[in-house]
């Protein structure tokens, strides 16, 4: 009997802990890490030309003119001068050279960078990039990138046929670039450091200051618009752990209702806080089908005279189907009304123009984004 009343309480305590769990991760939880970067912690973009060699035959034609005096600029500083118009390039393709620098780097960090064609190469498979400098927008050089270019394709073929497959003209080189020199970052300013959102909104960033002033205490951290949340730093311990300690906190976002359309492809993205009001929605399709059909006519076989000729034999037809009448009522959400369009086998593209129609009625309570 005391057994049997131990698992009858084991069992209430699992399906309380079950209904918990799910009311915590049925909300909009997450770690601000997640939500949010430190002022002063980000990337920086860099950019280079460069050369690839040794393609088979699949580099830039003499048309690109900036490859060859590319070319012949490299051979130059290298004790060799051939005048411009000697140079056949088709083995040697320029290409632009991008990466980011991610922060507090050191100097002998190797990072990934992406190769594009810049002229008129084919392929630039089985390449190697040449020592190419990488700049950022002030100017100054932070890493040099150089090595063989691995890209996610192939081209081939001969006599007048190919074949291709994927992007060609695009690779990466991983950790082909070699860090130069790192870039100042700056977390702390004035005794604060300052945590942004990625995505703005004042009840987010409120409800971000007051976990973090759960954690380090009152006073600590204020909201100062709906991106940017200061936290006091009180000197009692470092920048890096102090950092740590709030990144893992967990915290509810307050979203904005938004439905995203993207009319070319007919993808309707739909936000969960999406509401629509009482609504009486038609939906009816017009079919019109304007069809010829070429008919011969000939001359009797004893007929002297006449020519045989094509007559077309035009039909228009037109059909409407019966229109669709939905009501939506009150609390319904746009996801109910998606599903009840389905259900009507509405095409995507009608479904974005009756979205369109329930934004100008004024009862589609969300953002409309149309992309």
């Amino acid at each position: 009997m005391q057994l049997k009343k131990q698992l009858s309480i084991l069992c209430l305590t699992i399906i309380i802990l079950s209904i918990a769990a799910t009311t915590v991760t049925a909300g909009n939880v997450a770690r601000i890490k997640d939500i949010a970067r430190i002022e002063g912690a980000r990337n920086n973009q860099l950019v280079g030309y460069g050369l690839v060699v040794g393609l088979d035959g699949t580099g830039d034609t003499q048309q690109a003119i900036f490859t060859t005096q590319s070319v012949a600029n490299m051979l130059k500083r290298l004790g060799i001068d051939v005048p411009d118009g000697k140079l056949k390039v088709k083995n040697v393709a320029a290409v632009m050279v991008t990466a980011e620098l991610p922060p507090f780097v050191r100097p002998g960090a190797e990072i990934d960078v992406i190769v594009s064609s810049l002229g008129d190469a084919r392929s630039l498979q089985g390449g190697t990039l040449l020592q190419t400098p990488l700049q950022a927008a002030n100017g100054g050089i932070y890493a040099v990138a150089q090595g063989s270019v691995s890209v996610g394709g192939f081209t081939a073929g001969g006599g007048g046929t190919s074949v291709t497959k994927n992007h060609t003209t695009v690779g990466r080189i991983p950790g082909g670039a070699i860090v130069e020199q790192s870039v100042p970052a700056t977390l702390s300013s004035s005794g604060a450091i300052n945590v942004l959102l990625n995505n703005p909104d004042f009840t987010t960033a409120v409800r971000v200051a007051r976990a973090i002033e759960a954690k380090l205490g009152p006073g600590t951290a204020s909201a100062l618009d709906a991106a940017t949340i200061q936290i006091m730093d009180n000197g009692t311990q470092s920048i890096p752990v102090l950092i740590a300690d709030i990144s893992e906190l967990p915290v509810e976002q307050s979203t904005v209702a938004k439905v995203i359309v993207n009319e070319r492809t007919g993808t309707v993205v739909i936000g969960s806080q999406v509401q629509v009001s009482p609504v009486a929605i038609s939906h009816g399709n017009l079919t019109i089908e304007v069809s010829t059909d070429y008919q011969v006519s000939q001359p009797s076989p004893i007929s002297e005279t006449g020519d045989t000729v094509i007559v077309p034999d035009k039909a228009v037809t037109a059909e409407e189907e019966r229109p669709h009448l939905i009501h939506m009522d009150p609390g319904v959400t746009l996801d109910e009304l998606v599903r009840a369009l389905n259900e009507l086998k509405v095409t995507p593209r009608d479904m974005v123009a009756i979205l369109q129609a329930l934004k100008q009625a004024g009862a589609l309570h969300a953002e409309l984004e149309i992309i």
